[in-house]
């Protein structure tokens, strides 16, 4: 795949802050940003991270073309000092990330990036921007994955994407979350996932009739062949016509291994239960009922419900849109400044009057907690890097806000793991980033060590992010250092 130099994809502002910082002399100052988001998106009891391997991609081939520099030049904002340095741009610091495919939760870092503040500032808005957009479509699609029971859902929605990278992005972020097939033939390449689709009213009502443009289908793809019967009318004749034809192929000797219908309009609950009924009397139980039309996991679920007999979806708009709730809200805030005398980081905070957009300060690492004899998720404990942890030893969480919440975990009750691993070291990338394919293996995983009640489509149980003690202390005195005279 021929990579695409994003460096200029960034906000106007992060350019002006370089230019600032290296004509104060503060090229090298080395600060600690953190990538995170506060709230679930669509209501949903956690997040799927997504978008690593892009912004990979996109670090690595960092830097300024002449032609990037003569554009900025030409804007009259920069100096050719600073200009100069540009040209010789190139990313030097270390990057810590949550895998492709982990279960996450809000206020937690996804990303953490450790470099010169020039370097850092840069990154954060191609960063977020590939972050957010993946990891709100997958999120989108576990949903909807999770409302078709064990049901394949194939990602139909490119021609509905907000652009060409968002159907190429959105679809890769939905195997992710483990959809079994795209229609996005690009993303098929790029991405090495299946590709399917069936065919539209239009081939149906390019033919004499009905049942030519079936036994034609039938004749090119008789290993892939689901018939599209909702053209003219679903039970008197599209459903009617496809079993002649199955029967055909059957004596034919031809193997039924993949067929079925699609329905794509009407009352599709009705209807799946009436084609179910005349393709089992024609002695078809196990063809495919397939259906697509404005789906998302709310009308899934209700099919579901109402007993229809579907049992393979594809579902464009409303997941490759994520309609519901069209950004995933991920922010990018600075936690902590290397002082250059003593070499160690100092704690920064973020105040705000709206508590839910306070930061959490210093250099920290999560903590996942499982329990042991399930391996369902407890909490995560988001802690400072030096804190040592040992699942020998008793643990106590607390609520960070309504302190007096406390859980106490006992010796050998539970487990832990680090979630947040390294991806660039000095500049250099030293992840290497798994195929989607087994993205989406680990996913379903992760999806695992959810309890069922994290994953409700309503009113899911939150899974609590609590900060160390220690954490919770270093924050506690960094607000109580901020008292402002009037």
């Amino acid at each position: 795949m021929n990579q695409r130099n994003l460096t200029l994809l960034t906000d106007f502002y992060e350019l002006t802050m370089m230019q600032g910082y290296f004509k104060e002399k503060n090229v090298n100052e080395t600060v600690i940003f953190d990538a995170f988001y506060r709230n679930n998106p669509n209501g949903n009891g956690y997040a799927i991270c997504a978008g690593l391997e892009q912004v990979i991609e996109y670090i690595d081939n960092l830097h300024f073309t002449k032609e990037d520099v003569d554009y900025l030049r030409s804007t009259g904002m920069f100096e050719e000092d600073f200009l100069e340095y540009l040209s010789q741009f190139h990313f030097s610091g270390d990057i810590y990330a949550v895998p492709e495919g982990t279960v996450v939760f809000p206020r937690e870092p996804l990303v953490k990036v450790i470099a010169p503040i020039m370097e850092a500032q840069l990154i954060e808005t191609a960063l977020l921007n590939i972050i957010n957009h993946q990891s709100l479509i997958a999120t989108k699609t576990a949903r909807v994955i999770h409302a078709a029971q064990g049901d394949g859902v194939m990602e139909f929605g490119l021609r509905r994407a907000q652009g060409p990278d968002a159907g190429i992005y959105g679809a890769r972020a939905a195997m992710i979350a483990g959809c079994i097939g795209t229609s996005n033939v690009l993303a098929g390449q790029m991405f090495d996932v299946p590709v399917k689709g069936t065919h539209a009213h239009s081939w149906i009502m390019s033919f004499p009739d009905e049942l030519t443009a079936f036994r034609t289908y039938a004749k090119l793809y008789p290993s892939a062949c689901i018939l599209l019967v909702d053209t003219y009318d679903t039970l008197k004749s599209g459903i009617p016509n496809a079993i002649k034809v199955f029967q055909e192929m059957k004596e034919a000797g031809i193997p039924l291994t993949f067929y079925g219908i699609r329905l794509d309009s009407g009352d599709l609950a009705y209807l799946s239960k009436e084609a179910k009924k005349m393709l089992d009397q024609a002695g078809f139980p196990d063809a495919v009922i397939s259906a697509s039309n404005d789906l998302d996991e709310y009308l899934i679920d209700s099919l579901k419900a109402q007993g229809a007999t579907i049992n393979s979806w594809g579902v464009g708009t409303n997941m490759i849109t994520s309609k519901d709730c069209p950004s995933f809200g991920g922010v990018y805030k600075l936690a902590a400044v290397k002082d250059k005398a003593t070499g160690k980081f100092v704690s920064k905070i973020k105040l705000s009057e709206n508590a839910e957009k306070i930061t959490n300060p210093g250099n920290k690492s999560i903590q996942r907690i499982y329990q042991k004899n399930t391996g369902k998720i407890i909490a995560d404990l988001i802690c400072l890097t030096d804190e040592k942890f040992d699942s020998r030893n008793s643990l106590l969480l607390f609520d960070p806000i309504e302190t007096w919440k406390k859980t106490h975990l006992a010796p050998g009750s539970y487990t832990l793991r680090q979630l947040l691993v390294p991806v660039f070291k000095e500049g250099a990338c030293v992840y290497h980033s798994p195929k989607v394919m087994e993205i989406q293996e680990y996913c379903k995983k992760e999806l695992d060590t959810l309890w069922d009640e994290s994953r409700r489509l309503i009113n899911p149980h939150e899974v609590h992010v609590d900060l160390s003690n220690e954490l919770w202390h270093l924050k506690n005195q960094l607000l109580d250092s901020y008292h402002f005279k009037e």
